[in-house]
């Protein structure tokens, strides 16, 4: 059943999804906000999906705080990419350079506030992560971003990578923590399950903080919901 479930989700998110994304030019020609509420739309269309299709929950804990900050989220699975833009309020968002390479989609991500962030980590690459993200900074944008740098399993708990902290002086935005455990019900290979997700916002750590403890504080804070599948 699941199976059969997952494949049915599948088809009518892609199916609708294409036809979203290939809008996004109409929403640009009116600017960022109307490229983000149009993202919006993508997102509660993936929420109305899983709730009726694979029977999924969310619980939240937490709330997001007022103003720009800087989020740093645990990262098992595709869910969350859609699910915590509406949660935080839309914040710029920290992707992959293979994601921004896809043909249309990456575009549309840079169009609606997406970072590009090279695993190489070269000079050139980082200093062109810091621009972008000090532009939307001063949009009033809150930031997004992965720091384990990649989606893993349950019970994963990798180092953060050396760009959040990089991040982390140059915006001088307190760090708000989000802990998950999608992969619970949406493991990254095989089918999804019903069940409930629980996505805990934490409170917020100040900006300024030395890179060693700002790292352990964020790396426990995003997986006190983390167990092995």
């Amino acid at each position: 059943m699941n199976r059969l479930r997952t494949m049915l989700f599948d088809l009518l998110f892609y199916g609708l999804s294409a036809p979203i994304v290939m809008a996004v030019p109409v929403s640009a020609l009116f600017g960022r906000r109307a490229v983000i509420r149009h993202a919006h739309v993508w997102a509660r269309m993936h929420r109305l999906l899983y709730r009726r299709i694979m029977g999924i929950r969310v619980r939240v804990e937490g709330r997001a705080p007022e103003g720009a900050v800087f989020f740093a989220a645990k990262h098992q699975a595709m869910f969350e990419t859609l699910e915590l833009q509406l949660l935080l309020g839309g914040p710029a968002m920290v992707i992959k350079r293979e994601l921004s390479t896809i043909p249309f989609w990456g575009w549309a991500a840079k169009q609606y506030g997406g970072i590009v962030a090279d695993r190489e980590a070269s000079a050139s690459a980082l200093r062109s992560m810091m621009r972008a993200a000090k532009a939307l900074r001063a949009e009033g944008r809150s930031i997004l971003i992965y720091p384990e740098g990649t989606r893993v399993v349950p019970g994963e708990q990798p180092p953060l990578q050396s760009g959040f902290a990089g991040l982390y002086r140059t915006l001088g935005l307190p760090v708000v923590p989000v802990a998950l455990d999608t992969g619970v019900v949406w493991p990254k290979h095989g089918a999804k399950r019903p069940g409930v997700v629980t996505i805990r916002i934490g409170d917020p750590i100040p900006a300024g903080l030395p890179r060693a403890e700002i790292e352990a504080r964020v790396h426990a804070a995003i997986n006190v919901l983390d167990h092995p599948s």
